[in-house]
């Protein structure tokens, strides 16, 4: 599995140009069915080839609060919405169902957008999650939270790492039959089926725009300064960007001018994780 950070984090610094895809405007009424999947990369593994320095990671749980969904038209006519959030274990294995939307006018619903935000009072269990869970992303006002592993040869490295910052993922755009198409396109009686996919990869780049950003994990590891093997995100906090040795990641930040440590660089790497269709993008910035 391979992928670049084009249009990560640097969605949230620059506008992207918009486009309109077409579709069959008729009359009818059709569905768009909406799930979410966290690859291979969350159920199993990512491999130790799949980062440039060799650090192999096994994720325990990587929880997702996912909600906010709205599709609208050209006019911004909104179509339907879903305005409470679930929340999701993507360790589970397989595509995960949010919800379904029926009736819909079969035309180009051209303005998709969801958030991935903290686990409130509306949020619901889902897929994977567990009672225990919704409590501690409540309790701690989480949108993601994983627990991991990362190793290398005989070295290990464990950690449990939350972040609470509220995503607004819009103009979402992905592959649909081999074209790039701007949100849902209803057809009398089809059901067009979308993913929200959920890219655990992300939180290892070293570069928050770079289009050649690489996975890293020996910065992430070295933090542990009291070698107990645990890193925390107070230890990663506790590391200032510019005190990384060059050779372990370019950690390069952009226009995010107030990113400055190892813990605010990862948190600006989590709202990054929500995708479209797989490989698609959205537009990722604060919610309104």
């Amino acid at each position: 599995m391979k992928r670049t950070i084009t249009g990560l984090l640097g969605m949230v610094l620059t506008t992207l140009a918009l486009g309109a895809c077409g579709g069959d405007e008729s009359a009818g009424k059709g569905s768009v069915e909406l799930t979410t999947w966290g690859e291979e990369y969350i159920e199993q593994q990512i491999p130790g080839a799949d980062f440039e320095d060799g650090w192999t990671i096994h994720y325990a749980k990587f929880l997702v609060v996912i909600g906010g969904i709205k599709i609208a038209d050209d006019a911004n006519v909104v179509g339907a919405e879903l305005k409470g959030t679930k929340l999701f274990n993507h360790v589970t294995p397989g595509v995960k169902t949010i919800t379904t939307f029926k009736n819909l006018e079969a035309k180009a619903w051209t303005k998709v957008s969801y958030q991935i935000r903290p686990a409130a009072d509306d949020t619901e269990l889902a897929e994977g999650a567990t009672d225990a869970d919704l409590a501690m992303m409540k309790m701690n006002k989480y949108s993601v939270y994983v627990e991991a592993d990362a190793t290398k040869g005989a070295v290990k490295k464990s950690y449990k790492w939350g972040y609470g910052v509220p995503t607004a993922y819009t103009e979402c755009k992905g592959d649909k039959d081999g074209k790039e198409t701007f949100g849902v396109i209803v057809t009398n009686g089809g059901t067009d089926q979308v993913q929200l996919t959920i890219h655990g990869d992300h939180l290892y780049y070293d570069d928050l725009q770079a289009t050649n950003a690489r996975r890293r994990f020996t910065a992430l590891g070295a933090a542990d300064k009291d070698m107990d093997n645990v890193v925390t995100q107070a230890e990663l906090t506790a590391v200032k960007l510019v005190d990384i040795d060059a050779k372990d990641g370019a950690f390069g930040t952009g226009a995010a001018g107030d990113v400055n440590d190892l813990g605010a660089f990862v948190r600006a790497l989590s709202r990054t994780v929500g995708h479209y269709r797989g490989e698609g993008e959205c537009f990722a910035g604060d919610p309104k």
